[in-house]
């Protein structure tokens, strides 16, 4: 029997911070703060796995993209982002690179003071034509949107129906109630069992995943 062709689109800083927020909860017990992160790890998930994990049995996963832009501010979070893209990449992941705008806004506070800060620009444009493009060029038999960003619905809807495809938005973890469109919920223990390994091999150098994403010893 021949399998169904999935497609598979990651907002990336969409899914991020969700994980971010897991580790947020991780860190009140008993009302007490605990310093570190122990669900660090889960940020070093393979998206490749992950997809696999949320497809039936007659399908198959034909294509991950992932969406996301660099903060080219901040030299360790840039690094540690492209090593990350690096072993998506050698799992067969298809990065899709946005950008950050410089913004000034207004300080909610009393003050009213006008600050500068950086919005990620371009990566619900770039999901919606590449959903559509890939749609009307009979890319995939049903595609997966990994987020909660309601933004998306519009692109989603309208690309279903001008393509007669299924589409649907899977919500990362603990952010279903976000999106109302959303089928389902990505499960903590699909991060946990969809880990990228700790070495991969990239222009015959051995590269490795920086120790703050390794997962804890039991």
């Amino acid at each position: 029997m021949v399998k169904k062709r999935v497609s598979v689109y990651v907002d990336g800083f969409n899914l991020y911070h969700a994980i971010k927020e897991l580790c947020i909860k991780e860190l009140c017990i008993d009302k007490l703060c605990i310093e570190g992160c122990k669900q660090e790890h889960l940020k070093w998930v393979n998206l490749w796995d992950l997809s696999e994990k949320l497809v039936c049995e007659n399908e198959e996963v034909t294509v991950v993209k992932y969406f996301s832009a660099y903060a080219t501010w901040l030299e360790p979070n840039y690094r540690r982002h492209q090593l990350y893209v690096k072993f998506l990449e050698k799992q067969g992941v298809t990065f899709i690179e946005g950008r950050f705008k410089r913004k000034r806004v207004k300080c909610q506070a009393k003050c009213q003071k006008r600050y500068q800060t950086r919005e990620e620009k371009e990566t619900d444009v770039n999901i919606g034509v590449h959903l559509m493009a890939d749609g009307l060029n009979d890319r995939f038999d049903r595609a997966l949107v990994i987020s909660a960003d309601t933004d998306l619905n519009g692109a989603v809807e309208l690309t279903s129906k001008e393509t007669n495809k299924q589409i649907h938005i899977v919500a990362p973890p603990g952010r279903r109630k976000k999106n109302s469109k959303s089928l389902f919920e990505i499960k903590e223990q699909q991060l946990q069992d969809s880990l990228l390994p700790q070495q991969i091999t990239h222009e015959d150098n051995k590269i490795t995943r920086p120790t703050e994403y390794d997962p804890p010893q039991n």
